[in-house]
């Protein structure tokens, strides 16, 4: 079997995990295509301005990178040369007929699955790396291997990869995950691809499992963790409400061993291209199989997350004299978490529209994600962006922090604080900041849970 590998799909998943396969794999090709001409033409960037922004990418990028890793438009060239194919591509949620809203959109996984099976030389394997609905390994299956003339075996192996931490996400995994069907030529399949990343991952986090359980583990595992974020945010509401502390509470809840620490941390709510849209699908998945009561609880966890970004501007309403027309409000990050650019379902944008509603003069400042928080925000009149947080902030009436960027800790808030109208206020809704130095400085400050 030819050992290169081609990944269809330059996004977020295909760009950050070819490019790790490619550094513990030198003797492998490894191509990874797009038909978007600009974003293969910014992985391809003399300067490495790449269209993904994760800590130590660029590093591993300019490692490999024309030596055993390419970027390329030429999906039939790639499919010919490789025998391993990943497929990569977005698979969003279906805004329009059936499931509207909560299934995912495959119209760009079919496409791919039709090419693959129009530009195949020979014998392939194909890899689901996109989060795909369970059961959706057989579709495509069936599309590659109806009327063929070569066979495909198809395998599942979804990601788990956090933005802001992918690179070490991928060079140190939790698991990795591979679902394949039974039978020798599975088996077979399985083991190509256990090769791959055997070459720095150790065998026993290497887990395998039938194609049905690694598809649906992925939705599950991406549920389980939104649900986590929900629920304290849930308890954060009756931490305002009660006097307690949500930090407080969650740092004993989480020293049982039972429940963890981890995403624990009361915020704005959960944003990304992954939470939101699994926890959907899997609410159409439950709904069309008949487990109604099972899907009213999903669709919970994303009416919690939602309500979360409601009491964010219900509270500075009520903080600023119930009225919030022409006041100034300067919004500090609009990526969905920090060390990352993305702002697909980011908590920031749903705030800023909220607030827009309340005819407030709107301020945008993040140090990566200011050209994508103009294209989010496009239809929206008068919102202005600046780079420089300083110049966000001047003659606002609040700040609103609703990302943790860590240089935000570090800025002169006393400067900040003379430039704004009084009196002043910071909403740090992620409890990233200060409150009591905030608070000597003058400052009125409001924290999520306290």
């Amino acid at each position: 079997m030819n050992r290169d590998i081609v990944c269809i799909g330059a996004g977020y998943i295909g760009g950050p995990t070819m490019a790790v396969v490619a550094k513990h794999n030198p003797d492998r090709r490894v191509i990874v295509c797009d038909i978007n001409k600009k974003r293969i033409a910014a992985w391809n960037s003399k300067n490495y301005a790449l269209p993904v922004y994760e800590p130590g990418l660029v590093d591993v990028v300019r490692e490999v990178r024309g030596k055993n890793l390419f970027f390329t438009t030429d999906i039939k060239g790639a499919v010919a040369k490789c025998d391993i194919i990943f497929v990569g591509v977005n698979t969003p949620t279906k805004m329009f007929g059936r499931g509207a809203g909560r299934a995912s959109d495959l119209q760009y996984w079919e496409s791919t699955a039709r090419e693959i099976k129009a530009f195949a030389n020979r014998d392939k394997i194909v890899i689901e790396k996109s989060t795909l609905p369970v059961r959706t390994a057989a579709a495509m299956e069936a599309i590659l291997n109806t009327e063929a003339k070569y066979r495909f075996t198809v395998l599942s192996n979804p990601e788990f990869l956090a933005e802001g931490t992918a690179i070490n996400d991928l060079e140190n995994p939790d698991r990795v995950l591979i679902g394949g069907p039974g039978g020798k030529e599975g088996k077979a399949a399985v083991d190509a691809l256990v090769d791959i990343y055997a070459a720095w991952v150790p065998r026993k986090k290497i887990l395998t499992t039938g194609v049905w359980s690694a598809e649906l583990t992925k939705l599950a595992a991406n549920a389980f963790l939104a649900q986590r974020v929900s629920s304290i945010n849930a308890i954060a509401g009756l931490c305002e409400a009660t006097g307690a502390d949500v930090d407080e509470v969650a740092k004993v809840m989480g020293a049982d061993h039972r429940i963890g620490p981890k995403f624990l941390k009361a915020g704005p709510g959960f944003g990304g291209s992954c939470f939101k849209k699994d926890v959907l699908n899997l609410v159409y998945l439950c709904e069309s199989f008949g487990l109604h009561t099972a899907a009213e609880y999903w669709s919970g966890v994303v009416k919690m997350n939602d309500h979360q970004q409601e009491r964010i501007v219900s509270r500075l309403f009520r903080e600023m004299f119930n009225t919030l027309a022409n006041k100034k409000v300067a919004v500090f990050g609009f990526a969905f978490k920090a060390d990352t650019g993305d702002t697909r379902e980011t908590p920031a944008a749903r705030v800023v529209r909220l607030l827009a509603e309340e005819h407030v003069r709107l301020s945008v400042t993040d140090p990566k994600a200011l050209e994508n928080a103009k294209r989010d925000l496009a239809d929206l009149a008068g919102v202005a962006y600046e780079a420089d947080p300083y110049k966000a902030a001047k003659d606002a009436d609040a700040v609103v922090v609703m990302t943790d960027w860590k240089q935000y800790a570090g800025l002169d808030w006393a400067k900040i604080f003379r430039s704004m109208r009084k009196p002043a206020l910071i909403y740090d809704t992620r409890n990233c900041l200060d409150a009591k130095a905030l608070r000597e400085t003058g400052f009125k400050v409001l924290n999520t849970g306290k």
